[in-house]
């Protein structure tokens, strides 16, 4: 099974009922395991209770749905800011194929790369990821 960790921003796209990044999540946790830390689960419960509280359900329901990992950090063979570094860390550790995340100034540098046995997508990326999935 595709291990997949998702970052704290995808976490909280998920949220919003009804939109399309739910229902790709969705599928992801149907044909495949959902992981994220739980820093990352945090920032974005911080985040939808200032943002966006009518969300609140939407991620307690996405929190059930995924594995959640216990932060770590280590030295990285890539340069990432010190806030974002557990959230590779912790995708390794977890040992997911795939980190999700929309944060294009932090991570866009490695879009498309791997470091270590992950490889580092934005949600376009998830979405081949699961229709590869679903046609396995």
């Amino acid at each position: 099974m595709v291990r997949v960790f998702l970052d704290a921003n995808v976490l909280f796209s998920a949220s919003n009922p009804g939109s399309n990044i739910e229902r790709l999540i969705q599928l992801l946790t149907e044909h495949g395991q959902a992981v994220s830390s739980d820093f990352a689960i945090e920032e974005a419960r911080r985040n939808i209770t200032v943002k966006r509280p009518d969300w609140i359900d939407g991620f307690n329901t996405l929190v059930q749905r995924i594995e959640t990992a216990p932060s770590t950090r280590f030295k990285l063979p890539v340069e990432l800011t010190e806030k974002d570094q557990p959230i590779l860390c912790t995708a390794i550790r977890a040992e997911c194929v795939y980190l999700v995340t929309g944060d294009k100034r932090d991570f866009g540098h490695l879009y498309n790369t791997s470091v270590g046995s992950v490889r580092i997508v934005d949600l376009v990326g998830l979405a081949r990821v699961v229709v590869e999935i679903i046609d396995r």
